[in-house]
Order: C-alpha cells, then sequence, then structure tokens
C-alpha cells in the first residue's frame, strides 16, 4: 500500500502543507500518525477517495488509479450497458473507436489497460486491430478482449492477440465483472 506525507499531498493537491494538515485534523482526510512522532502518512486510497469526493483532478494518480478501457465499436447499446456496468465514478475511464484507424489513435493518446474490440465493426478489421496492438511492444501487457457476433459463422481467435473473447449474446455484467478482475490483477483500483 502506497502512502503519501503531506507534503507530497499538497503538491498533488496544488495547496500549502498546511492546509492538507487542517485537511488531516479535521477528520476530512484519512490517514494516520507515525507513532512517537507528529507526522501524518495518507494512505493512497484514502487520498483518492477524498480527492474524487471533492471533486478535484487526480492528477499523476489518475493512470494508476483509473482503470481504462477503450472500446472498438459502433453498437450503442453495448456502448451504453457497458457505461452502465463501469460507471466513471467507481474507477473506470471509457474512450470509444468506431474504427481500426480511431482505435490506433486513441490507443496512442489513451494508453488504456484493456482492449475490447467488437468484431461486428468487420472481422478482417477487429482481427488487424488485434494484430497490430500485439506487435507494438507498447501495448504487449495491455489485456485484449474480442466480442464476437453471433451470426452463425465459425470465427476463431487467436490466442496470441486476445486474451479473452465472449459471443453475442452475452451478459454485460459479466463483461463488466471480468474487466474488473483482469485490470484489478494489475493495478490497484479503487
Amino acid at each position: 500500500m502506497k502512502v503519501f506525507t503531506t507534503g507530497q499531498v499538497a503538491k498533488i493537491c496544488k495547496v500549502a502543507p498546511r492546509t492538507v494538515s487542517k485537511w488531516f485534523d479535521s477528520g476530512r482526510l484519512k490517514g494516520y500518525r507515525i507513532p512517537g512522532s507528529q507526522d501524518r502518512r495518507i494512505p493512497r486510497e484514502y487520498l483518492i477517495k477524498f480527492l474524487k469526493e471533492h471533486g478535484m483532478p487526480l492528477g499523476d494518480l489518475e493512470d494508476e488509479a483509473m482503470a481504462k478501457v477503450l472500446l472498438v465499436g459502433q453498437d450503442q447499446v453495448l456502448i451504453e450497458n457497458l457505461k452502465k456496468h463501469l460507471p466513471l465514478e467507481r474507477s473506470f475511464k471509457i474512450q470509444i473507436a468506431a474504427s481500426g484507424f480511431e482505435a490506433g489513435i486513441q490507443a496512442e493518446s489513451f494508453h488504456p489497460d484493456c482492449i475490447v474490440v467488437d468484431y461486428s465493426i468487420g472481422r478482417i478489421d477487429a482481427q488487424q486491430i488485434c494484430q497490430n496492438l500485439r506487435r507494438n511492444s507498447e501495448y504487449a501487457e495491455t489485456i485484449v478482449i474480442a466480442l464476437l457476433p453471433d451470426d452463425g459463422s465459425q470465427i476463431t481467435v487467436d490466442r496470441a492477440h486476445v486474451n479473452e473473447s465472449f459471443k453475442k449474446p452475452f451478459d454485460v455484467a459479466l463483461l463488466a465483472e471480468r474487466l474488473r478482475t483482469l485490470i484489478g490483477a494489475r493495478k490497484e483500483l479503487v
């Protein structure tokens, strides 16, 4: 568990260390005192919770506190259901890309932890996205999930390019839970 000093919290929040001490002493910012000292320590999870409750930006903590998911697809029902099951206030940030080209641009700027590729955008395009991701060493650790259509065709996914696959129709809550589990195993979500 990562902990911060009042000085470190002050830098993150862009306030004076005395302000952080006041938050701590009033009980608004949770933490503990070092035994035999007046020094305060604030655990990372309490700091993130405090920042979210007060609408303050997470700054540098955002990358380690938020699970970033890039959804490549055009199915609006799927997109809305996934957003409902992975609410933003619960440490999830979702970006949408409608095509392979857009997915490449989004992946470069967004640096997602997981990319969900809906094969209904076109089987060849979807496979190309997955292959291109795995060719790039920056995305070697990125979780890739394929959403396969239920159109009667037999689509096989290359396990070298895709971590998991779901065949439509499926319960979006199950996909959301799987995302929490896979990303949660790699980073500490709050």
